[in-house]
This record gives C-alpha cells, structure tokens and sequence, in this order.
C-alpha cells in the first residue's frame, strides 16, 4: 500500500512541476532504486540507507540494509526494456572497486568494535511499461576481494 501512495505522490509532483527534470537514464535509476526498496522491505530486509555516500569519495552505495545480522550493500541496476547484455553485467570490475571503498568507509563509521558480517548483492530491475515490475536478485554477487568471495 505505501508503494502505491509514494507512487500517487510522485505522479502529483510530475505534473504540478515540482520534481526536477533529470535525463531519462537518471529517472530510470531512481525509480529502480524505489521500487527495489519495496521489494527489499517485503523480503523482510531493514534498510538503513539510500543513496549513501562518504563526501569526499566519488560515488554511492544505491541503498544498505540487514537481512538479520547480516549487513548487505546493495547496487541496483535498472533498465526499461531488456537489451542483449543483462543489466547486472554494468557491475564491472571498475564499480566494484568503488563499492567497495565506499562501504569500507560506511564500516568504519558504524558504532561499535568489530565490524558485521557483510555481503555485496547486484539487483537489475526491470522497469518495463505495461508489464510488472521483475527484479533479479544476486546475493553475494562479489566479495571484499577480487579473487575471492568473502
């Protein structure tokens, strides 16, 4: 239900004018960003933050929440139609670096002394027009490490 009311109320906005103009890829990345949002909250994930970044680090990290006492990071990759190269395939080697530092950074900041048990997850969402809504979630799509999982 909250869905649907987030969604009424971003429509209201669009036509009052009062959501900024963004170029399309970038309204593609937040709807998905939203809509994996819900879909985390009904598989029973807590999330704790959304767009987060450290500042002075380029990047974010798309959205962080527990599945019990396990911490994820989570990157959302959305797209509207499907291409020939999935969506989670754009989590190269490059972002993965940068998630990485990022979330080294989100670790160290969290109270306490020893750090949570961590997992990197990659969602592609399809936000395709007249259909609903698919995700694919990888849990553990990465580790802390290039060659191995942690």
């Amino acid at each position: 239900m909250l869905e649907g009311v987030v969604a009424g109320l971003d429509k209201i906005a669009a036509r009052r004018g009062r959501l900024p103009a963004l170029p399309t890829h970038l309204k593609t990345g937040i709807d998905g960003e939203e809509a994996v949002y819900f879909y985390l909250l009904r598989k029973g994930y807590t999330v704790v933050a959304r767009r987060w970044s450290a500042g002075n680090l380029p990047g974010d990290l798309d959205l962080i929440a527990w599945q019990g006492q396990l911490l994820c990071f989570i990157e959302v990759k959305a797209r509207t139609a499907r291409d020939l190269t999935p969506a989670e395939t754009a989590v190269d080697e490059h972002k993965r670096r940068i998630l990485r530092r990022l979330a080294r950074r989100y670790v160290r900041q969290l109270p306490g002394q020893r750090a949570p048990q961590t997992r990197f997850d990659v969602i592609s969402a399809y936000l395709i027009p007249g259909q609903p809504d698919e995700f694919t979630h990888f849990e553990n799509a990465f580790g802390w490490d290039e060659r191995r999982r942690d």
